[in-house]
């Protein structure tokens, strides 16, 4: 797991602007804080930042190999969980190895297959390949867009990073934001490609990008296939089992301390029971480690999303499994101090407007770093099993927009009412969104012979897997990498997303609940509390304190007169929140007001030229 990025120019001299790709390199230094590495030839100079995880000693790269006919250039991000099988077939086509690193198989699989070697990888990974022998920048995502990969086209090439951060510091690149970059933000439907920056877009999950003098081609490798389900339903569970099972195995090698992040929801239960049934077997304990708040469990009150605290089902697991556990408990001024906000927005460099949910993510992960390397998460399990409670409210099911919007929560509901009326006009949100719905529902695959609720579904759940999820993985691997945390998220694993959306709405709530493939397959692990559990998302602090705490910092950004937020914001709406008793604050507006404040911080760490008018 690492940071790449890099900078090609047909018609400039990249080697003599080292200092530029040296500080392009130097952004990534949290996702990479045990090595750094770059390559410089006329046209291209690409840099690396390794965190180090498989190989220690000799993973350094950029990796390098002389085809005689020009040097073959590698930076890569992230994990291929076959590369030993892959290692095998390439060792036996005449390949040499030097390392035992995944890194030098993605290499000469290039070398063996050209960029077809990217159908054979299993992993999550963002990698730049530069043949020196055509002269071509080849750029290649995973599959579901676990690792990021950014990149900014230019006059005579491009320029390109894992965060838009590293592109930010190269001059070929502008700190511009449109209207269109406000509209995904508040409008929460993951628009394919972007990036919030107008001048920057994502190199696309599943696709691969080719640079060369004539410019920029894109090719589509992967795309969620459709195809008929033939297995019963003891077929399905049995076949959800073995490749979970294997998964996990898998996703479990490193040469470094691993991990689990533990809520006591299904998803995160399931992967701490595999994983202590794997490691058990080797005579090893699994470690895990969960998020709490003070006196969140004795003060705990149901709300719209959560029934229940997490803290009860988390001991159910930790003793059921014997793992190792640890409890990451936060208060309200861990999670309001502004160092961590900014710490947040840097790491994702975007106002994202999570507040607690975004903070306590990375403080968490900043705890487990200082003890693990490499964590296994759920993420993800929603998206393919169907966990969501808007995947069994009619209202949301029917609804002729992105369900998640249609159910409405804290999150979702007013989500762009602080800004000012001008810019409500000008950003048109819900055209917005009513555009990027109808574009969504064109990349749904038709299946012959599917009854009109199994189409319905087939398109929740496709928008869930297309768009929702990448949202989430985008979030997850930022916070971590910025304390240099690999996490995994085996539900990612391309087999089991194919293999699970193809089966029948039926069979995934064959026993009347919501995910009941995965809590059938993976019960044999499990405390029977967490088998009965009802999906409680990621968890929120209902600490007075914090909201009380916001008031205050609004006020502060409130008192300056010409600050630019307010060129976005609504100084009325600001008032507003600050007026409210704090106990009275409804859960959108506590929402609202770590909008605003995320706004401004980001404003102010990044100076961005905004062309909203």
């Amino acid at each position: 797991m690492c940071g790449i990025t890099g900078w090609v120019g047909y018609t400039s001299e990249i080697s003599s602007k080292r200092t530029i790709l040296d500080q392009m390199t130097a952004t990534m230094s949290d996702r990479g804080p045990d090595d750094v590495g770059t390559y410089v030839d006329r046209h291209v100079g690409l840099g690396h930042r390794r965190l180090a995880i498989i190989d220690l000693p000799l993973g350094h790269q950029p990796m390098v190999f002389d085809t005689g006919n020009g040097d073959v250039a590698i930076v890569y991000s992230g994990e291929t969980y076959n590369f030993r099988e892959l290692r095998g077939e390439l060792s036996a086509a005449g390949h040499h190895f030097h390392t035992d690193s995944d890194t030098e198989v993605v290499l000469h699989g290039y070398l063996e297959w050209g960029t077809e070697v990217v159908d054979r990888l299993n992993g999550m990974y963002a990698f730049a390949i530069w043949d020196g022998r055509t002269e071509q920048l080849v750029m290649v995502r995973d599959r579901l867009g676990i690792k990021p990969f950014y990149y900014s086209q230019t006059d005579d090439g491009v320029v390109f990073g894992s965060e838009p951060k590293a592109l930010l510091v190269n001059p070929r690149v502008p700190r511009t934001v449109d209207a269109d970059g406000f509209r995904e933000l508040f409008a929460v439907t993951k628009a394919p490609g972007w990036s919030m920056w107008k001048h920057i877009r994502e190199v696309e999950p599943g696709t691969v990008v080719t640079v060369s003098r004539e410019g920029c081609a894109t090719r589509t490798y992967w795309t969620l296939p459709a195809r008929g389900h033939t297995d019963d339903i003891d077929g399905t569970v049995d076949h959800v089992r073995e490749l979970m099972t294997d998964i996990v195995d898998r996703q479990l090698i490193a040469d470094v301390p691993r991990c689990v992040l533990l809520s006591g929801g299904l998803d995160s239960s399931a992967l701490t029971g595999l994983a202590a049934a794997r490691l058990g077997a080797d005579g090893h304990r699994v470690h895990s480690y969960a998020v709490d708040f003070v006196d969140q469990e004795e003060n705990f009150r149901p709300d719209e999303m959560r029934g229940t605290p997490d803290s009860p089902f988390v001991r159910d697991v930790a003793t059921h499994v014997g793992s190792m556990h640890r409890d990451v408990v936060l208060d309200p001024a861990d999670l309001t101090d502004p160092a961590i906000r900014r710490a947040v927005i840097g790491a994702r460099d975007i106002p994202a407007g999570l507040g607690d949910m975004d903070s306590s993510l990375y403080l968490l992960f900043k705890a487990i770093r200082a003890e693990s390397t490499v964590a296994l998460s759920g993420e993800s399990a929603d998206e393919v099993f169907g966990g969501y409670r808007w995947f069994f409210d009619d209202d949301a099911r029917g609804a002729q927009t992105f369900p998640w919007l249609a159910f409405g929560s804290a999150l979702t509901r007013s989500r762009y009412s602080m800004l000012t009326p001008e810019m409500q006009k000008i950003l048109d949100i819900d055209s917005y969104v009513g555009d990027q719905y109808a574009t969504a529902l064109t990349a749904v695959p038709v299946v012959d012979g599917e009854s009109s609720e199994e189409r319905r579904m087939r398109i929740i759940c496709h928008l869930h897997l297309t768009r929702f999820v990448r949202m989430l993985l985008d979030r997850k691997d930022r916070a971590s990498m910025a304390v240099g945390l690999e996490v995994r998220v085996p539900f990612c694993d391309h087999r089991l997303v194919e293999y699970v959306y193809n089966t029948p709405w039926a069979f995934k709530t064959f026993d009347g609940r919501e995910k009941s493939l995965l809590r059938h397959a993976t019960k044999h692990v499990l405390p029977q509390s967490v088998v009965d559990r009802t999906k409680s998302p990621y968890p929120s602090t209902q600490d007075v304190k914090y909201t009380a705490t916001l008031q205050q910092q609004l006020e502060d950004v409130a008192a300056e007169r010409d600050h630019l937020v307010f060129d976005l914001v609504d100084r009325r709406a600001v008032a507003a929140m600050t007026a409210t008793d704090a106990h009275d604050v409804a859960p959108e507006v506590r929402t609202q007001m770590d909008r605003v404040l995320d706004l401004y911080h980001w404003i102010d760490m990044y100076s961005p030229e905004l062309q909203v008018a």
